[in-house]
């Protein structure tokens, strides 16, 4: 449809709807943003206020929860009163929830005025028209082919079939459908009338299923986003939809009934997207809320000041470079504990090479990199000896009629058996979306350009050595890992396994476009490794001996497994440290198992690492089971420092660990490409968590029991709903809604200039979408960015001491105490936390 066709009033609220809507993509790319990003240029409060107002969304936690959480001493009374001050209330004032409606209630009138449920009418067909265009292999029959988008390939079904795609088939809708030419504007003169308010009905119009346009706006912007790519625009979803009212209305009502807009007397559609902070509930709520993370914030920062730094090895046995993901904090600490001659590193999970990859058979590529970042290149899988098992239930010829009756008549009863088998005896299935089979261990990967010319789907296959060269020295260089390296330095991707979840994407990495990271582990060994830029990377001054191996790796963080890549081209003398090595893997694996287990309800407190280790692995692979594992649910905090700051404390993995040494950073220069990623990654997957668990049916996806998957690439309640943006319960139920504190170990002015540099990172700090903090590597002095500035924070109290770690842990299943890990606890024995 052309855009000139529009009014102003139409045009301007297809500007705003873009803006406003969900912009959550297919399931398969399940990307964590902050849920309200629409919101990100107004400050923090002014932005939940405005959202509150538009959409009738639960913006805090209720006025029941912030005074349960004082209660437990989770929001400090000082604290509380420091807050309240601001307002001039006393804190015995009990907070009051504003009982906010959507204020879009244009659409309403047809209830109201002409007693009909149009919405209901028309949604259910409308989210069926477009789950069936859209499908992504569910579906028997296809939509027709050759169509050249959504509106084409309806007129196409119109004309060619037996019956019309409209409910009634009323003559002026089925006209204006086969009409080319027919513009929005035109069907809403038939429906509203004045033109005036055409752009503020489609706006309510829209916003009655913004999951649906959500996603429609996201496959215009990117339609490379599916598979098999279908082409549709916002635009063809409203025009479709008013045709569908129009036939419903004619059908209902008559040709001849009064349009919609004499019965409307509120604001247009620019003013009520003004925004107008200031009720008195939401700033109470507001206060509520500070108080409620300041507690928190003083209570992390508090232990960062006053914990020994615990010195790297010299001589380290070896070294694995983790992703900065909060899941790989309480991993890292206990290899630390079982050896504490490792050193581990913090990165994210793409590790710096981005790229698209593309498995062997396959035609389609996907992007193994954070999700802002377009890649040029493209790395190959071939000579894979993987080969995915099916069930011949499973294949299309199970959806034919005589095909479907002799299976289900024949394999139906085996099927039905191992079903049964697998409720009392979970085991990996083809079903399964495992971490492991994202890449065969044993096939090669096109990691070299071997011509400059060589380019395919638009992409050069492969990094020049020059490309290689950088990439390794970026990375190296920015978390501090310059000198005294170990002979095997791990770089350890990770993935989740998982069965009966549409979500599984979701538990993968973020840096790799919610994939696991296992190819781009193995992508920066192999250039790490090669001896060409060794030598580049001498000349640049950072020297990596020649008795250093980089090994490729992932770790299943629903199953707590790591596998090694390329193991057989190791030499021998490396093998045999290897297995060494894997002795306190495993055991600090197990350890990890036993940790974050105590978060499950169903699972026994008490019990020996071995236990855990083998409940966690049956629990992946459970078909009742809505909880593979917890993700990121608790994440609070963004760490960007010396391992030396951190590995002293215990911080309940809620953080996420990225290392940096700011005395090769004096310009902050390298921090800022740190927190360019960082802060929108972290910051969008802390904040869809928080507005997740602060209303999970109109922010999150509510419960995962009624989930039905439509077409691959989204959730609905039932068969007939709304997509459903946001995250489930089963992922948020344990969360506390706290926005992200990000500590970075520097200066507190090069902490400032390093933000400074990229607006967009500025904004989320300008406007305190997260909350900013420095802490100096030599006085700890501490600074927090607040009402526009770098101010200083002197945290209140006195921290307290873990004195048993492995006990401590085992202690409660809600959120624990922050506190610092007294020297001497750091070598521990599976031995001690035996029952």
């Amino acid at each position: 449809m052309n855009p000139s066709n529009l009014s102003p009033s139409v045009e301007f609220a297809l500007h705003e709807l873009k803006h406003l809507l969900p912009a959550q993509g297919p399931l398969k790319d399940f990307i964590h943003h902050n849920t309200l990003h629409a919101y990100q240029h107004l400050p923090f409060h002014a932005g939940l206020e405005h959202c509150a107002r538009l959409t009738g969304a639960k913006v805090y936690l209720s006025g029941s929860e912030y005074l349960k959480r004082k209660e437990q001493g989770d929001i400090d009374e000082t604290f509380l009163q420091q807050e309240l001050n601001k307002l001039g209330t006393s804190a015995s004032v009990v907070p009051v929830n504003p009982h906010e409606k959507r204020v879009l209630q244009f659409r309403r009138l047809w209830k109201d005025h002409f007693h009909i449920d149009l919405d209901g009418k028309v949604h259910s067909f409308l989210f069926r028209l477009l789950c069936g265009y859209l499908d992504q292999g569910i579906s028997i029959w296809s939509f027709p082919s050759g169509s050249t988008g959504f509106l084409d390939a309806l007129r196409k079904m119109d004309q060619e079939s037996l019956v019309s795609i409209f409910m009634h088939g009323t003559p002026r809708a089925r006209q204006l459908l086969r009409d080319k030419k027919t513009t929005i504007n035109d069907v809403l003169k038939l429906i509203v009338g004045k033109e005036s308010l055409h752009g503020l009905y489609i706006f309510d119009q829209q916003f009655s299923h913004p999951g649906w346009s959500g996603l429609v706006s996201y496959l215009e912007a990117q339609p490379e986003s599916l598979i098999a790519q279908r082409k549709i625009s916002l635009e063809d979803l409203i025009l479709a939809e008013l045709l569908l009212e129009l036939d419903e209305l004619d059908a209902t009502l008559g040709t001849d009934r009064n349009l919609l807009d004499p019965f409307y007397q509120g604001p247009d559609l620019k003013e009520i997207l003004q925004p107008a902070p200031g009720r008195e509930e939401f700033q109470t709520l507001s206060r509520w809320q500070e108080a409620y993370e300041k507690t928190y914030y003083n209570e992390v920062l508090r232990v960062l000041q006053q914990a020994h730094p615990v010195p790297a090895p010299e001589s380290p046995d070896f070294q694995a470079v983790f992703c900065i993901d909060d899941r790989e904090s309480s991993f890292r600490r206990y290899i630390e504990m079982i050896n504490p001659n490792a050193e581990t590193f913090g990165s994210p999970g793409f590790f710096g090479v981005e790229f698209f990859y593309q498995p062997e058979n396959s035609f389609h590529v996907t992007k193994l990199c954070p999700a802002p970042v377009t890649p040029k290149y493209l790395i190959k899988q071939t000579n894979s000896q993987l080969r995915r098992k099916k069930d011949l239930h499973l294949e299309s010829s199970s959806h034919s009629f005589i095909g479907g009756w002799l299976i289900s008549q024949t394999l139906g009863f085996w099927s039905a058996f191992k079903l049964f088998l697998n409720i009392f005896k979970p085991s990996l299935s083809p079903a399964t979306a495992t971490s492991l089979r994202h890449m065969d261990k044993i096939s090669k990967l096109t990691v070299e350009n071997d011509h400059p010319h060589h380019h395919e789907h638009g992409l050069q296959v492969g990094f020049t050595l020059q490309e290689m060269t950088d990439r390794v020295y970026n990375m190296l260089y920015s978390i501090g890992l310059t000198k005294n390296f170990a002979d095997l330095v791990y770089l350890v991707g990770h993935g989740s396994s998982s069965i009966n979840n549409p979500h599984y994407a979701a538990y993968d990495c973020g840096a790799c476009s919610g994939r696991p990271g296992s190819v781009n582990a193995r992508v920066f060994a192999h250039m790490a490794n090669h001896e060409q830029v060794r030598q580049n990377l001498r000349e640049r001054g950072l020297i990596i001996p020649r008795t250093t191996l980089f090994v490729g790796a992932i770790h299943d963080t629903t199953r707590d497994e790591i596998e090694f890549f390329e193991e057989q081209e190791w030499p021998q003398d490396f093998s045999t440290k290897h297995q060494k090595n894997q002795q306190t893997l495993r055991e600090a694996l197990k350890l990890n198992s036993r940790e974050r287990s105590r978060r499950f309800l169903n699972t026994p407190l008490h019990q020996t690492p071995e236990y855990y280790n083998i409940a966690v692995q049956t629990r992946s692979v459970s078909l009742f089971e809505p909880r593979p594992e917890l993700n990121h649910a608790t994440n609070s905090m963004c760490i960007v420092g010396r391992r030396s700051l951190t590995q002293g404390v215990f911080l309940d993995r809620r953080a996420f660990l990225n290392s940096y040494d700011a005395s090769l950073d004096a310009d902050g220069q390298v921090l800022t490409r740190i927190l360019n990623a960082a802060v929108p990654v972290c910051g969008g997957i802390n904040l869809e968590y928080y507005f997740s668990r602060v209303d999970n049916q109109k922010l999150g996806a509510g419960t995962k029991l009624p989930h039905n998957v439509m077409g691959l690439f989204g959730v609905a309640n039932g068969i007939d709903g709304d997509l459903r943006p946001g995250l489930p319960s089963q992922m948020i139920e344990v969360h506390d809604p706290l926005r992200l504190l990000i500590v970075v170990e520097h200066s507190h002015d090069v902490a400032l200039l390093a933000v400074q540099r990229n607006p967009a990172t500025m904004e989320w700090i300008q406007n305190e979408w997260v909350r900013y903090v420095s802490i100096h590597p030599q006085t700890k002095e501490i600074h927090m960015f607040s009402d526009g500035a770098m101010r200083s924070f002197i945290p209140q109290g006195i921290a307290p001491v873990i004195e048993n770690i492995l006990h401590y842990v085992q202690s409660s299943r809600e959120n624990l105490a922050v506190g610092i890990l007294p020297t001497g606890i750091m070598k521990k024995s599976t031995k001690q936390v035996a029952p």
